[in-house]
């Protein structure tokens, strides 16, 4: 490549560039110097591990961490389950307009902020809300019914958040299965699971991954839906870090567990794809 070549290349991912390390490289670099300041004093500090030993000596710290990891696989699986069947109908078997509108359905929900749709979760399970008077209504409940403020309301409300990232992956790498390979399979005398587990989830594995993987950070990084639906003992560790940050004003106990949140998800993602047998590479380059 000529040096005119390579200049324009360089002026072209320079806004890319920029942003990256403004915003993104910039604060993390920021943040790591912070996370390792012991506070000698109000206005002292110095080098040390103390923020991160305090996370490992208190058991609340890793038991709110182990829970948020474990609720987060819990919802990834769980958002899997309900936008897979939704994926394949849109890539295999919707056609023309119907197939737009069904993408237009998925994809509206998303046209507001996570704070609206979480507090229109909120309207609907409240004790007072639709669902509580429906189910009186119904005779299903004698009284008003609280739904709010539990596992099953946080559940709800991430699965909801993560549907759209997880259609996206998939749908992408379902329109890709020749139809050919179906017929195929049900004509050799395999059953529709068979053909299911066989043939479709394989193709689809690269897309599962890469939604999973996105589905997954985004719960684990959580805070609005968690906290509103899972009330305050929901537990959640990025609430650990508002009280860090906000209401304790420690802001490099705060760093400190902000990067163990990403460290730690991280090295959950990597065992995740090597329990899978799955490369984060082949997932990125789907079709």
């Amino acid at each position: 490549m000529s040096g005119a070549g390579r200049l324009s290349t360089f002026l072209l991912f320079c806004p890319a560039l920029l942003w990256l390390g403004l915003l993104i490289v910039a604060p993390l670099i920021d943040m790591g110097a912070l996370s390792v300041s012991e506070r000698v004093s109000s206005d002292e500090f110095r080098f040390g591990f103390a923020n991160y030993a305090t996370f490992f000596e208190e058991p609340v710290y890793w038991q709110t961490f182990a829970r948020t990891a474990i609720f987060a696989v819990v919802v990834t699986a769980a958002t899997l389950v309900v936008a897979f069947p939704v994926a394949l109908y849109i890539a295999k078997q919707s056609r023309g307009m119907g197939r737009v509108a069904l993408f237009t359905l998925s994809l509206l929900p998303f046209w507001v902020s996570e704070l609206v749709r979480t507090l229109g979760w909120m309207i609907l399970l409240r004790e007072s809300g639709l669902i509580s008077g429906l189910l009186q209504w119904l005779g299903l409940a004698q009284g008003r019914v609280e739904l709010l403020y539990n596992n099953g309301a946080m559940l709800v409300g991430l699965v909801y958040g993560g549907l759209l990232f997880m259609l996206i992956p998939l749908i992408n790498a379902l329109d890709s299965l020749d139809d050919n390979l179906v017929e195929a399979g049900l004509d050799l005398g395999g059953s529709r699971w068979t053909v299911m587990r066989r043939i479709i989830i394989p193709h689809a594995m690269p897309g599962i991954v890469a939604g999973s993987i996105v589905v997954f950070m985004l719960t684990i990084g959580n805070f609005a839906t968690a906290v509103l639906l899972g009330g305050k003992n929901s537990l959640w560790f990025t609430q650990a870090i508002y009280d860090q940050f906000i209401t304790r004003f420690d802001w490099p106990q705060g760093a400190a567990f902000g990067f163990l949140l990403l460290g730690l998800s991280s090295v959950l993602v990597w065992l995740g794809l090597k329990l899978t047998g799955q490369s984060l590479t082949r997932s990125l380059q789907q079709p």
